[in-house]
């Protein structure tokens, strides 16, 4: 157990830091974020937006005479990762959107984390500069080149301390290897190597060579009307090089071994839970589509999410999970408004606590939930302006589906299925978390007395 890492007890009180971003009047699509990812250390709070920006917050130093307020995260940098493109062979427009970024472990002084689109993959660089070399022979102090004949002395470039910079600069580009919208990247725990999966193929990239990649698992049929599933998210084992996992919108998970064969396309372990016939409805097959799968810091399970579930899979055991969370069953009444107005496509992610106790994902509404593995308790709470008091502490939100409503509670029918938690992220070692409500980065923390 890490230390600070605890259960979801009912003495887990989860309060208000910050947040991040405008008031929602006025906002334009570019602002919505689209992925959020804590660094190796959480000492780095990354997050992606739909207009192609990286936005990176540091946490402070916490102040000494501040004993209970811990670090709040502040922006570091913000840099373009991605831009809008053509692709004038398919006569298709390739968003700018940011799909996913992964961080790499920290090396030496700077930081190195990878960006996608739905076709390209950028490793960037994000380092620190405080101090500028003056004193050139060759320049003049504005930068311009000077005439040899003028020069009669040898000086020495000298480095004098200037405010500090922080730059972000692309060192390789990934690109033309999809052919369908990339919906994963996974950093290998080699550290060497990295895949990224769309929709039928995931490739295997060497960090060191960008014009070609391996293809390690293809399911493309020969005849595209023979198409019954596809890839929806994979993810790289955190410590078994060798090992990955794919899950599909069939509702199934496959564990692969690279050292089986080159193309992993029979996998070593396939995960799947039988239906029960008595739930089947016309919607079954599509809240079954696995929307995001992770590894266990731990690497003994797998969890999935789909619509209405999350499930926690033994690496030991195919047959069925040995742990579903209803995430929003109030909503299966629903489902066929949700489906008129597309939100049953929703992609929802989840994540796991820092030592795989807990698990959180998003619902509508802001709301995002909280599983306890060991009490079995589960928590719902609202990610919203109205209670954004520093320190105020969230209130446990109930929905109440038929009958009587009581006073705290909030109707079914009265839900905003505009406002959803997609993206999540949690502190590796804390319990920090931070959720993107629309264009709006909260960061929430547990109450230390």
């Amino acid at each position: 157990m890490i230390p600070g890492v605890g259960t979801l007890t009912q003495d887990t009180l989860w309060c208000y830091s910050q947040v991040k971003g405008t008031i929602e009047i006025g906002t334009t699509e570019a602002d919505i974020i689209s992925t959020v990812e804590f660094n190796h250390t959480g000492e780095l709070l990354a997050t992606g937006d739909k207009g192609g920006r990286v936005v990176i917050f540091q946490r402070e130093q916490e102040s000494k005479n501040q004993v209970h307020r811990r670090g709040e995260y502040n922006v570091y940098s913000t840099f373009q990762s991605h831009e809008p493109e053509f692709d004038y062979l398919k006569s298709l427009e390739i968003e700018e959107k940011i799909n996913k970024i992964r961080w790499l472990p920290q090396q030496n002084a700077a930081y190195f984390l990878l960006s996608t689109n739905d076709k390209t993959v950028k490793l960037w660089k994000v380092s620190e500069r405080d101090k500028r070399p003056e004193g050139y022979n060759l320049k003049d102090e504005e930068g311009r080149l000077r005439d040899p004949a003028t020069i009669t002395t040898l000086r020495v470039p000298v480095l004098r301390p200037m405010d500090l910079m922080v730059e972000a600069t692309p060192r390789r580009v990934f690109a033309n290897a999809h052919t369908y919208h990339i919906n994963s990247i996974s950093v290998n725990s080699d550290y060497e190597t990295y895949m990224s999966a769309d929709d039928l193929r995931i490739n295997l990239w060497n960090f060191e060579i960008t014009n070609q990649s391996f293809n390690i698992v293809d399911i493309k049929p020969a005849n595209m009307e023979e198409l019954t599933e596809v890839i929806t998210a994979a993810e790289f084992h955190p410590h078994h090089c060798n090992t990955f996992v794919y899950s599909s919108s069939k509702g199934t998970i496959r564990l692969c071994d690279m050292r089986a064969s080159a193309l992993c396309d029979r996998h070593t372990k396939f995960f799947e839970e039988p239906e029960d016939p008595s739930n089947r409805s016309f919607f079954s097959e599509i809240i079954s589509s696995i929307s995001d799968v992770k590894f266990s810091h731990s690497g003994r399970y797998i969890m999935t999410r789909d619509y209405l579930t999350v499930k926690v899979w033994d690496l030991n055991m195919e047959n069925r999970p040995i742990e579903t969370y209803q995430v929003h069953d109030y909503l299966r009444s629903k489902l066929c408004s949700l489906y008129e107005n597309d939100c049953i496509f929703d992609k929802f992610e989840c994540v796991w606590n820092g030592s795989d106790s807990v698990i959180m994902t998003g619902s509508y509404n802001n709301f995002f939930r909280m599983f306890d593995r060991n009490t079995k308790r589960d928590v719902t709470l609202e990610a919203s302006r109205e209670n954004s008091k520093p320190r105020a502490i969230l209130k446990p939100r109930k929905v109440c589906v038929g009958g009587k409503r009581r006073k705290d509670e909030i109707s079914v029918d009265s839900l905003d299925f505009s406002k959803k938690i997609l993206h999540t992220a949690w502190h590796p070692s804390e319990n920090i978390i931070a959720v993107a409500a629309t264009n709006n980065l909260y960061i929430f923390q547990d109450k230390v007395n």
